[in-house]
């Protein structure tokens, strides 16, 4: 899966945007950071008024009326917190396509055209300023005559020599001129080329993702359904962070959602001007009042997310979302960072879309809905998580270990392919152990084009790794790295690793371009195997004699 890390410092956001195209990732990318950049100069406004007030309030009636107008927007922001739920109610959650579209203009203006100096008149010997005139002294005396005609003569030819000269002169000028206007003109007509190349390759990535989708292929509705989520509108405290996962047999779709954690949340209530002291007082909402907002804040937040789910699925692919509520917090105990599932619940979408969630209780119409979790959410007990990711699967078998085994001679290009597989198989155990994760084989290689999984645990950039060993003595075309593509999306996993002891050709390469797929040849192969102790040869041309003598 394409991944796309994106910050903004001064809201202190993080947020990984991923997908299994390149062109929809980057435009939510460019789209979320636009978002941010908004909030930002919002804060910014807001806050540069806020100080403008204090420091026009040198009045103490001034300063009692600013007190009014915080408390006024302390209001505002409870308000808004107590109105989580209803507020979606009133917006349509279904993604528009034509709205992700990049339909703007080439917005460079096109050179114009320079103009050109008019060349003057090529004198004419004809003209009357070159005829000389006579008169009776020079019809009667021939010199005198002849002096006349030679002057008028060498005058055309003066005026013609400096015509010729400003002529050149001018050319020269409107050649220079043009060829500059044709330079900068070749130049806006390649960058609005471009300009326009890139603006439909990413409208006919959407339209792909489009068309994916409503044929419900799993990873689009993931996306889809990652879209949805990202537009929903929360204070900029809140994490909003979360990962999906689709099952397309069961049509359950598992939300890891990261909740805001106590601190994120305002619990400001008024604020008060002592006019005695000179200075503003504030004062906060009682724990007790707190933890109750807290707790029906999550309640609201999960009633929400399946809420938006259900409305903006158009194809009807999904038919349960299972929501774990995460929260990330300090260990007041230990100090320690702490990521702790504190609430989850499955809603089937016939049970659900039949609630009037404008008139219910969060809380109990979570709870009516069997959803798991504390009675006090604000204690962030953990608990454990109704669904999770899935490990059980049928094709996985028993696991040996083979590195040790291996030394300078071993030629892993002429393996015994089983061992090969678990050879790979233990060599990235070792590296998702690092994260908690963990690797399982299948039980062919045939199976489904399906050599081993990874599980990574992480709620929020984690997932389902499908990862393929190719113990190959020639060149690996393209046919393996499509047939890999076309099982990470069968088996709706973020992304697909192929390994080979050979090297891969251009096409191979230029497919997996924008796609979720690492391609490993035999030097990342040996690299990965010293980087765990280990060590190890791959001669192709040995290989191939070995593996023919076999046959």
């Amino acid at each position: 899966m394409y991944r796309i890390e994106i910050k903004h410092e001064g809201l202190n956001k993080y947020r990984e945007i991923k997908g299994k195209d390149f062109h929809v990732v980057q435009q939510k990318a460019i789209m979320q950071e636009l978002d941010w950049k908004e909030k930002w100069r919002k804060k910014q406004e807001m806050e540069t008024k806020r100080a403008e007030r204090e420091k026009v309030a040198l009045e103490k009636e001034e300063k009692k009326n600013l007190a009014i107008q915080l408390t006024v927007e302390a209001a505002e922001q409870l308000e808004g917190i107590e109105n989580t739920l209803t507020y979606t109610l009133r917006i349509d959650d279904r993604i528009n396509w034509e709205d992700l579209k990049d339909l703007s203009e080439y917005d460079v203006m096109e050179p114009i055209k320079p103009h050109l100096i008019e060349v003057p008149k090529e004198p004419r010997e004809s003209h009357l300023l070159y005829q000389p005139k006579f008169n009776i002294l020079d019809k009667m005396f021939g010199s005198l005559k002849e002096k006349k005609i030679e002057k008028v003569k060498e005058l055309f030819q003066s005026d013609y020599k400096k015509w010729e000269e400003e002529k050149q002169g001018i050319e020269l000028k409107n050649k220079e001129r043009m060829e500059k206007y044709e330079e900068f003109l070749h130049g806006w007509e390649k960058e609005r080329k471009e300009f326009l190349t890139q603006q439909k390759e990413k409208n006919d990535a959407i339209d792909l993702e489009k068309e994916m989708y409503f044929k419900k292929v799993p990873a689009a509705i993931v996306d889809y359904c990652d879209m949805v989520l990202s537009n929903s509108v929360y204070p900029d405290t809140f994490p909003q962070e979360f990962d999906i996962e689709f099952n397309n047999e069961t049509k359950i779709l598992i939300v890891d959602y990261v909740l805001p954690s106590p601190t994120d949340v305002p619990n400001l209530k008024e604020v008060k001007y002592i006019q005695s002291r000179d200075e503003f007082k504030e004062m906060y909402l009682s724990q007790a009042a707190f933890n109750k907002m807290y707790d029906k804040l999550l309640y609201q937040i999960t009633l929400r997310s399946i809420h938006e789910l259900y409305e903006a699925d158009g194809v009807d692919a999904i038919e349960s979302i299972v929501f774990n509520g995460w929260v990330n917090s300090i260990d007041k105990a230990t100090g320690k960072d702490v990521n702790a599932c504190i609430l989850s619940m499955q809603a089937m979408k016939s049970e659900f879309m039949e609630i009037d969630l404008s008139k219910v209780d969060p809380k109990m119409c979570f709870k009516n809905l069997k959803g798991v979790g504390s009675s006090k959410l604000s204690s962030l007990s953990p608990i454990a998580p109704i669904i999770k990711l899935d490990r059980n699967d049928p094709r996985f078998v028993s696991a040996y270990d083979i590195a040790d085994t291996l030394d300078d001679t071993g030629n892993l290009a002429a393996m015994d392919w089983q061992d090969f597989e678990q050879l790979i198989r233990e060599l990235f155990e070792k590296e998702f152990n690092q994260s908690g994760g963990e690797v399982k084989i299948t039980r062919a290689s045939r199976d489904g084009g399906v050599d081993a999984v990874a599980f990574d645990p992480d709620p929020i950039r984690g997932g389902k790794i499908v990862i393929q060993a190719k113990r190959y003595t020639n060149v690996v075309g393209v046919s393996a790295v499509r047939d890999l593509y076309g099982t990470v999306m069968n088996e709706g996993a973020t992304k697909g690793i192929l390994v080979s002891t050979a090297d891969y050709g251009p096409d191979a390469y230029e497919f997996s371009k924008g796609k979720p797929l690492t391609l490993l040849n035999g030097n990342n192969l040996l690299h990965l195997l010293q980087k765990h102790g280990h060590r190890a040869k791959i001669d192709l041309k040995e290989a191939k004699q070995i593996l023919s003598d076999k046959i």
